[in-house]
């Protein structure tokens, strides 16, 4: 495969994959709209998007292994257009239940789509050119978090909250047509397809695979600490450390070009060290960004100055951490990498809800929150990797071309 087609295969992969982000960001600056819409708190609202990480989590736990099944392009194409139905639906909900069920089966088609993602570079890469292919999907997708709110705000002046999801439905149309048009089948259907006890075996596997599970576990607490820091972010930085909100938008963005940029400096690095070697290397600055936050806040010297600028070198490690633990990972399961990549999907995003939830539950007038959240889930990831997958991590430190 050529260079120009594999960059033509990660930009409708990300296309497909900023599905996620857009779903998730868009709404957001419509939240308080949403809520009289529906004649609820805001707080009971937000929660439509705690749902939408759970249901995406289930979505790829259940279409992964119907990919590796039924081919990629049938589950991905499904996906899109039960994400596109309900889009539409929820443009007309009244009422916090109605939102919330439409919330999740949105979620469920979003996952059916997103899980496909990484099993396509797998079906057509392994090692260092996966992880090349991933980290320009990455940076091309690490766009969508950055301007998903300022679309959401632009079409609630325009109209009101049902536009939003008005242009959700519209984009998942245009991946219908992107996608059935331009990407080709990747995987096609398996004529000795496991059951549903198979299925559970094949997870199984993958949970018993000690060297997956640290890859696996590393990018999903760098995930969560990610959601930590998203959750935090808009209390932290505009009422705790007095931030504008016309800022705001600014600073946050910026963590979205260090990620792209940390993506991109992925690829080069690539050309001589392995991809364990940049997972560690993101880890460890990571982990370093972690203590010098914890450390700021306990003596004091914390402010919008000093906090921020570690909070983005935080967040911008997952263009380095991500692409190659997913890599490292897939290879391991050739032959059902949807499936491993729906187990680490789920896993992802439910620990990224579950610190998400962790932060909020502390009404604390205080950075400890989000900050000790963000530093535990780095420690598990550090640690984790290396217990898990410290044989592995040594050979190829010592293997390096």
């Amino acid at each position: 495969m050529t260079i120009l087609t594999a960059r033509r295969l990660a930009l409708l992969v990300a296309a497909n994959t900023a599905l996620a982000p857009l779903a998730i960001d868009a709404y957001l600056p419509a939240m308080p709209a949403l809520a009289e819409a529906v004649g609820a708190s805001v707080h009971h609202t937000e929660l439509s998007l705690s749902i939408f990480l759970l249901g995406f989590a289930l979505g790829q736990l259940i279409c992964g292994p119907l990919s590796d099944r039924f081919g990629r392009k049938p589950v991905l194409l499904s996906g899109l257009v039960v994400f596109l139905l309900s889009s539409l639906a929820l443009t007309q909900v009244a009422s916090l239940q109605a939102l919330w069920a439409m919330r999740f089966l949105q979620a469920l088609g979003g996952g059916a789509c997103v899980v496909n993602s990484a099993a396509i570079v797998r079906d057509r890469f392994t090692g260092r050119e996966a992880a090349k292919v991933m980290s320009t999907m990455v940076m091309i997708l690490m766009m969508a978090p950055l301007v998903a709110p300022a679309i959401g705000s632009v079409l609630l002046h325009l109209a009101d909250w049902w536009l939003i999801f008005l242009f959700l439905a519209v984009y998942a149309a245009f991946l219908l047509w992107l996608l059935g048009r331009h990407l080709p089948e990747t995987h096609g259907r398996d004529p000795q397809a496991p059951g549903a006890g198979q299925i559970l075996r094949n997870y199984a596997t993958v949970l018993r695979h000690r060297e997956a599970m640290g890859y696996i576990l590393a990018v999903s607490m760098s995930f969560a600490g990610m959601f930590a820091f998203i959750t935090g972010s808009p209390y932290l930085y505009m009422s705790h450390y007095g931030l504008s909100s016309a800022l705001y938008p600014f600073v946050f963005g910026a963590n979205i070009l260090i990620m792209a940029s940390s993506s991109r400096l992925n690829i080069r690095l690539l050309r001589t060290r392995t991809p364990q070697q940049n997972l560690l290397l993101g880890l460890g600055i990571q982990l370093g960004a972690g203590l010098t936050l914890v450390a700021l806040v306990a003596t004091g010297l914390d402010s919008i100055f000093t906090i921020a600028p570690l909070m983005v070198l935080f967040v911008g490690m997952q263009g380095l951490i991500g692409p190659n633990a997913m890599s490292s990972m897939l290879d391991h399961f050739p032959h059902m990498s949807a499936t491993a990549t729906a187990l680490q999907g789920c896993l992802q995003f439910t620990c990224g809800a579950m610190t998400g939830a962790l932060v909020g539950a502390f009404e604390l007038a205080s950075a400890w929150p989000t900050v000790l959240t963000m530093l535990g889930a780095t420690l598990l990831g550090n640690l984790g990797v290396r217990a898990l997958a410290g044989r592995a991590l040594r050979q190829a430190r010592g293997g390096a071309a």
